[in-house]
């Protein structure tokens, strides 16, 4: 198995791992089990690179869509000699984009986990909330920090898919997209960048930098 980190900041730092495996190493049966084991918010199953068919685990269970598991996916599609322009998960195709170093996926945005949402006074206050007090369900916490530039710092805290703190979430900025109606930057958790584009009246796109793949030992 490999492990990317998408939605690096320009230099390559932080972002937030993915495991991808071949799919044909675990059966379905077990690829919850292996996730979990694995200990990554997800792990992306690739069931057919040249088609772009793949499976996203949690460990907690599957998902039928997530957004830094499909952007990384592209990118890692990419770098491996399947440049798809379409990725097929349970909820559907996902158009993919790529311009220079960004890969994105367009969503709609009512996929993804319902977010309890806290819009905090400023970024100081979101660095400075408690994991600890947000111990169910999934919370996003953003403040602005330019808001004529539509740059926002963030954290999301999601114990109820077993991750405390997710360090970037697509699905969870495509629905914050959506639900201020413009084009977005986040920065989320320790230091990563996500971008986004309103895609009214459904959708919206996200996107950032993949570190290349890392080789990790699967333990099945």
């Amino acid at each position: 198995m490999e492990v990317v980190h998408v939605f690096t900041d320009p230099d390559g730092r932080f972002g937030n791992p993915l495991g991808i495996v071949d799919g044909s190493l675990v059966a379905e049966p077990d690829r919850q089990r292996v996730a979990a084991a694995l200990g990554y918010s997800e792990t992306v199953y690739v069931d057919d690179a040249a088609t772009g068919t793949l499976r996203i685990y949690s460990a907690t269970g599957e998902m039928p869509f997530a957004g830094h598991p499909t952007v990384g996916a592209a990118a890692w599609l990419h770098s491996t000699g399947h440049p798809v322009d379409t990725l097929h998960v349970p909820v559907g195709p996902i158009a993919v984009t790529r311009s220079d170093d960004l890969f994105s996926v367009r969503a709609d945005t009512t996929w993804g986990s319902t977010w309890e949402w806290h819009h905090l006074a400023s970024p100081e206050a979101v660095l400075a909330a408690d994991p600890t007090t947000y111990d169910a369900g999934h919370s996003f916490l953003w403040s602005w920090l330019d808001e004529p530039r539509g740059i926002i710092r963030a954290r999301a805290f999601a114990p109820a898919m077993g991750v405390p703190e997710d360090e970037a979430t697509g699905s969870a900025v495509t629905q914050l997209t959506a639900q201020l109606a413009r084009n977005l930057h986040i920065i989320q958790g320790t230091g990563s960048h996500l971008y986004t584009t309103h895609e009214p009246p459904t959708h919206a796109t996200v996107g950032g930098r993949v570190r290349p793949a890392e080789p990790r030992t699967l333990t099945i």
